[in-house]
């Protein structure tokens, strides 16, 4: 059985999900070969779930090409899929917010460095599944 969810609870459910994680795999695409690396920025503003990364990494390039993005978590004893559209968003305050919520990232970066980037995740659909329980859909 499959259980659709929609709204801003469930997408606060996704980012717990990714916080307990830690880390997850972002996915994307340079010509026609995926590229996965490990993430751990997420962060909620505006009503949005953000992650962040430096134009000067290659995923900046990749997400600019093809703005669609997979990823993957696994908590230990489920695992998350989210499929989604990267938007940037160039405004100081969501990559404040999200240096903030990551100081450790405050040597590397900076809000006003013109390296900084922060993205949100739109027409995003989360899939939470395991090997004992139905899988959950979460759309925001």
């Amino acid at each position: 059985m499959i259980i659709k969810q929609k709204g801003k609870p469930e997408m606060k459910e996704v980012y717990d999900f990714l916080k307990k994680c830690g880390t997850y795999y972002l996915a994307t695409e340079e010509g026609d070969q995926p590229r996965v690396r490990p993430f751990g920025t997420v962060d909620i503003f505006d009503d949005r779930l953000y992650i962040q990364t430096g134009r000067a990494n290659k995923v900046s390039g990749q997400i600019e090409k093809n703005p669609k993005v997979e990823i993957c978590a696994f908590d230990g004893e489920r695992w998350i899929r989210i499929e989604a559209v990267a938007v940037e968003d160039s405004r100081l305050e969501p990559k404040e917010h999200m240096l903030d919520a990551y100081p450790d990232l405050k040597p590397m970066y900076k809000a006003d460095d013109g390296n900084t980037q922060v993205f949100y995740l739109s027409e995003a659909v989360a899939t939470i599944m395991s090997f004992t329980d139905a899988p959950r859909i979460i759309r925001f």
